[in-house]
């Protein structure tokens, strides 16, 4: 089969496939290691605290830690994924982060709604 041809095909059924599975094969093998908990999302950190936040405020928490991040990495950014919002359900494209970063950890002391999670007992735990 000619290269146009396996091209056309492929672009085909990339047309008609669900949007889930759109996403995740464009995220690729990060989507898979954010599965395996390989990586985490800030999302993932909060819930596994015990952080009850709004919406507005994780999406803040974030932001705090991708600029912890390229504070520490020289302006570079961590990779993204594509994941589906927790209450909207659109897809966005999120920051993940290795579950040991120092940026997460310093996002939480950094960012008033997470500074009493980032203190003692938390802290150990994580």
């Amino acid at each position: 089969m000619n290269a146009s041809r396996h091209i056309a095909r492929t672009h085909r059924a990339a047309r008609t496939t669900t949007k889930a599975l759109a996403y995740r094969t464009r995220s690729g093998h990060i989507a898979a290691a954010v599965e395996q908990g390989q990586l985490i999302r800030t999302g993932d950190l909060l819930d596994r605290l015990g952080a009850d936040l709004p919406d507005g405020q994780r999406s803040w928490f974030g932001r705090h830690t991708a600029k912890a991040y390229r504070a520490a990495h020289l302006g570079a950014d961590t990779v993204k994924v594509w994941a589906q919002h927790r209450t909207t359900g659109r897809w966005i494209h999120v920051h993940v982060y290795q579950p040991t970063d120092p940026a997460l950890y310093t996002a939480l002391v950094s960012y008033k709604a997470t500074r009493h999670l980032g203190q003692g007992d938390f802290m150990e735990v994580a």
